[in-house]
C-alpha cells in the first residue's frame, strides 16, 4: 500500500528533499548551533563542500566535459541565458525596490548561478528532448560557473559590500575548483566504485547540502533572521521567484524557435537555460558570504527551486505530449 504522504507530496508535485531542507531552517530556528560547537561546524561543512565538489568531479565523465565545451552552439546559447540574461534580470529586479536589499541580493546571487544537473536531464528527458545535449548543457554550465558565478557575484555585489571580492574567489577555487578537479582526476580509481554505489553517493551529496543549510540558518537566527524578515515579505518573494522563472522559460522557449533549433534542442535549451542549482549555490553562498549573511541570501534559491520544479514538472508533460513528428 503506497504512503497517504508521498501520494500527496506526488500529486502538488512536492519534492522531498525540498521538505528536508525546509525542515533544516526550522531546525535551526529553534535549536541553532552556537559558540565553540558552530565553529566546529564550520570546520564539518567546509570538509563537506569540499568532498561534495570532489564527489561533483568523480562522477562528471571526461567525454561530458569535453562535449558540454565543444558543442559550441547550443551550449553557448544556454550559456547565454544562465549567466547573462539571468544576471541582467536579477539586477534589475534588485534596483526595483520590491524586496529588502538583503533579499534582493540574494536575487542577484541566484541569478549568478549555473543550472542544475539531474533534473534539466530528467525533464527534458520527460519532455522528449536532446537527452545527450542536456547532458552536455548542464555539466558545461556547473564546470564554468565554478569560474563564472564567483565572477559575477563579485562585479555585481561587490559595490554594496556584500561579497570578499577577489579574497572570495580564491576560496571557490580552494573549496570548490580543487576538489573538483581532484575527483576528475581521480575519476579513473573511484569512477567504478561511485557508479556502483549511486545511492550512497547520493545521500552524501544531498547530506553535505542539509548539514550547510543548517549551519547557514542557524547562524542566520543567531543574528536575528526572523525579526529581520517577515512573513509578507516572504509572500513578495515567493512572486517576485514566479515572476522571474516565468520571464526566463519564455526566453528560453520563443529564443530557442527564433535561433532555428529543432523542437528537441528547445526542449534542452527550455530546461537547462531556465534553472538554477541549489547544490552548488548552497556551498557557494557559504564560502562567498559570512555565516549570518549566507542563510539570508539562500532564501530566495530555495523558493525558486521548488518553483521552478513544479513549473518544468508541468511543461515537461506538456512537451512529451507532444505528436509524434514534432519529436
Amino acid at each position: 500500500m503506497a504512503n497517504p504522504v508521498s501520494a500527496v507530496l506526488s500529486k502538488l508535485k512536492i519534492d522531498a528533499y525540498i521538505i528536508a531542507l525546509f525542515s533544516m531552517v526550522v531546525l535551526a530556528s529553534f535549536l541553532p548551533v552556537r559558540g565553540q560547537a558552530a565553529e566546529i561546524t564550520g570546520w564539518v561543512v567546509k570538509v563537506a563542500i569540499a568532498l561534495l565538489f570532489f564527489l561533483h568531479g568523480a562522477k562528471l565523465s571526461r567525454e561530458a566535459v569535453v562535449a558540454g565545451i565543444t558543442h559550441w552552439r547550443l551550449h553557448l546559447t544556454i550559456l547565454a541565458f544562465t549567466f547573462l540574461l539571468f544576471p541582467v534580470l536579477g539586477l534589475a529586479i534588485s534596483k526595483a525596490g520590491v524586496l529588502s536589499p538583503t533579499m534582493a541580493a540574494g536575487m542577484v546571487f541566484l541569478a549568478c548561478l549555473p543550472s542544475t544537473v539531474q533534473s534539466s536531464i530528467a525533464f527534458t528527458s520527460i519532455g522528449r528532448g536532446n537527452v545527450a545535449a542536456a547532458v552536455c548543457a548542464a555539466s558545461a554550465s556547473n564546470l564554468f560557473g565554478i569560474f563564472l558565478t564567483p565572477v559575477l557575484v563579485g562585479l555585481l555585489m561587490n559595490a554594496h559590500g556584500d561579497v570578499g571580492g577577489w579574497e572570495s574567489i580564491q576560496s571557490i577555487v580552494v573549496q570548490l575548483l580543487l576538489p573538483f578537479v581532484a575527483g576528475q582526476l581521480a575519476r579513473p580509481l573511484v569512477g567504478k566504485w561511485i557508479e556502483k554505489h549511486k545511492t550512497l553517493v547520493g545521500r552524501v551529496d544531498r547530506g553535505s547540502i542539509l548539514l550547510v543549510v543548517y549551519s547557514a540558518f542557524s547562524a542566520a537566527v543567531v543574528e536575528g533572521l526572523w525579526h529581520k524578515v517577515s512573513p509578507l515579505e516572504l509572500i513578495v518573494l515567493l512572486l517576485v521567484c514566479g515572476v522571474l522563472l516565468t520571464l526566463v522559460m519564455l526566453a528560453t522557449m520563443f529564443g530557442a524557435r527564433a535561433l532555428g533549433f529543432s523542437k528537441a534542442d528547445e526542449v534542452a535549451i527550455v530546461f537547462c537555460g531556465s534553472k538554477k542549482s541549489l547544490a552548488t549555490g548552497v556551498p557557494m553562498a557559504g564560502i562567498l558570504f559570512p555565516g549570518a549573511t549566507a542563510g539570508v541570501l539562500v532564501l530566495p534559491l530555495m523558493i525558486f527551486h521548488q518553483i521552478q520544479l513544479m513549473a518544468c514538472s508541468v511543461l515537461a508533460q506538456r512537451y512529451g505530449a507532444r505528436p509524434a513528428d514534432e519529436a
